[in-house]
């Protein structure tokens, strides 16, 4: 079971640190990614990591603003210069991959387990 935290209330231009969990087990063999929902819309990709933590991919509306990086127990999504856009439900979701560490998914169909969620507002 997944857990995403760290969400809140924000101005614009200000910075959040979000974090996935999971329960019982360590996130050495898996794919993760943060995608998001604002009402009305899709969910969408917006950072992804591979098993090993070398590979990354992040969408064109958050490069050079947001940052994932991973250790055994959790990943974490840095975002900085936040915007009004940036206004969403964030979800981490997790793909089991022991044999591609190397693997970057960012198909939200191929992901197997997903979080609750944390609300990200950026308002003044």
């Amino acid at each position: 079971q997944l857990q995403a935290s760290g969400g809140g209330l924000v101005q614009p231009g200000g910075s959040l640190r979000l974090s996935c969990t999971a329960s019982g087990v360590t996130f050495d063999d898996y794919a993760i990614g943060w995608f998001r929902q604002a009402p009305g819309k899709e969910r969408e990709a917006v950072s992804c990591v591979s098993p090993n933590g070398g590979y990354t991919y992040y969408a064109d509306s958050v490069k050079g603003r947001f940052t994932i990086s991973r250790d055994s127990a959790k990943v974490y999504l840095q975002m900085n210069s936040l915007k009004p856009e940036d206004t969403a439900v964030y979800y981490c979701a997790s793909k089991y991959s022991p044999f591609n560490n190397m693997l970057v998914v960012t198909a939200r169909d191929q992901y197997h387990n997903w979080g609750q969620g944390t609300q990200v507002t950026v308002s003044s």
